[in-house]
């Protein structure tokens, strides 16, 4: 979702009982735990050894998930949002948003901006609230369509933030600690100052899917073990709470929560950096040189381009691991102009860089134009953008409400 899931469950002390029934894994505890190998429990049996942690995602970037929409009149859900810090770039808008626009005519969708998560690492607090609107404006001039989709900001609906604080209590701290980006973040930034909320930062996550039912969730490579954490921490609270326990008190009974599947786009999932073709184009590289922003001038679009690194191979190509660089370019080229990837391939399987870089450039410039031009008309109209805003949190949070209610009640809490 913008910044676009762990260790063994709690072991639940003099108890004999298994953790998962077999209506919820599909067969014994034990096949669960082996199929996945993702949680390691102290005194499980020798036949149980774990080779690490393993995504069972159904889907890959190559092979993308593509739902179909069911006959009937309710539509499948899906939710994501990107972070309002630094300035969306190309690698944001083709890994998410630009896949939102075709997304929103089959299923029931909300997109927000993850304000929330935008403070898990040290911040601006005098560039947040504008941030935040900013990358609103940018969802609308992109393409996304009110009338289709809830737009709206992470703060503004509360329940994301409630129901984090009651996942944290079925969180086992180390399914936090097995996080790859944690530990990645963590170590350039030193223990000393690590926020508490870049470790707990996956359960909101969590939090923002959960809340709404969710079907699918558009995910990158990066966030695909964030994902898993919240299909595991779905099948744990329904099992810990839900069925005859809720019904008991009052509920429905059955599953509190859906247990969300990932959809990956099949290409532009992970757009890689204009400088380094091995590492992911990143609002946190420290050169702009590196990425292409949405809001760039045709003038740092063209020299951006002009100077990004490429090889001195003859000819271009695609899937070359040799050529990381010219099978990034090639890609941003195919997803700019709307090409079939063979059709790219044939347009410039003999073409020179020099003459690429002019091709490629102005089709980043066609593509995006449009984009800015909107941009500029929404940004001079704030009335209009919070009233967007302001419509959206209010649909949101009637279904976050909703199953927020819902878990309140299934964990024994006296309501008012």
């Amino acid at each position: 979702m913008g910044r676009s899931i762990l260790s063994h469950f709690l072991t639940i002390s003099h108890s004999s009982y298994p953790l998962f029934p077999p209506s919820l894994c599909g067969g014994s505890p034990m096949n669960y735990m082996k199929k996945t190998d993702f949680f390691r429990s102290p005194r499980r049996p020798s036949g149980l050894r774990g080779t690490g942690f393993r995504c069972f995602c159904s889907v890959s970037v190559t092979e993308p998930l593509v739902p179909e929409t069911p006959p009937s009149s309710v539509k499948k859900r899906i939710v994501s949002g990107v972070q309002p810090t630094g300035s969306i770039h190309l690698g944001n808008y083709l890994g998410a948003i630009k896949n939102w626009i075709s997304l929103q005519n089959a299923y029931d969708t909300l997109f927000f901006i993850v304000d929330l998560h935008a403070i898990t690492l040290p911040y601006e607090t005098q560039q947040l609230s504008k941030a935040t609107k900013d990358t609103a404006a940018i969802y609308l001039a992109c393409g996304v369509d009110t009338s289709k989709a809830s737009v709206f900001v992470q703060s503004h609906v509360r329940a994301h933030v409630e129901l984090m604080w009651l996942l944290s209590s079925a969180t086992p701290i180390g399914w936090l600690n097995k996080m790859i980006q944690f530990k990645e973040k963590s170590r350039k930034a030193g223990d000393e100052n690590v926020a508490v909320a870049l470790l707990t930062y996956p359960v909101l996550m969590a939090s923002d899917i959960l809340l709404y039912q969710s079907d699918f969730v558009p995910v990158g490579e990066d966030q695909k073990q964030h994902l898993e954490l919240t299909r595991e921490l779905a099948k744990r609270v329904n099992y810990l709470y839900g069925g005859r326990k809720w019904k008991k008190l009052g509920g429905r009974g059955g599953a509190i929560f859906k247990v969300p599947e990932a959809l990956i786009p099949p290409a532009g999932a992970r757009v890689m950096s204009l400088t380094d073709g091995l590492s992911k184009m990143s609002k946190s590289a420290p050169s702009d040189q590196s990425r292409i922003n949405l809001l760039d001038s045709k003038d740092e679009i063209a020299n951006k381009i002009k100077r990004c690194k490429t090889d001195a191979f003859t000819g271009l190509e695609f899937d070359n691991p040799e050529r990381p660089e010219c099978n990034n370019l090639l890609s941003i080229y195919q997803l700019m102009s709307g090409k079939t990837k063979e059709e790219v391939a044939q347009e410039c399987q003999n073409m020179n860089w020099g003459t690429f870089k002019v091709l490629l450039t102005d089709s980043l410039i066609d593509h995006l134009h449009p984009i800015q031009v909107r941009y500029k008309e929404i940004t001079s109209e704030s009335a209009y953008l919070d009233r967007v805003l302001a419509e959206g949190a209010t649909k949101a949070a009637d279904i976050a409400d909703a199953t927020l209610n819902n878990v309140y009640q299934a964990m024994g809490f006296s309501r008012r």
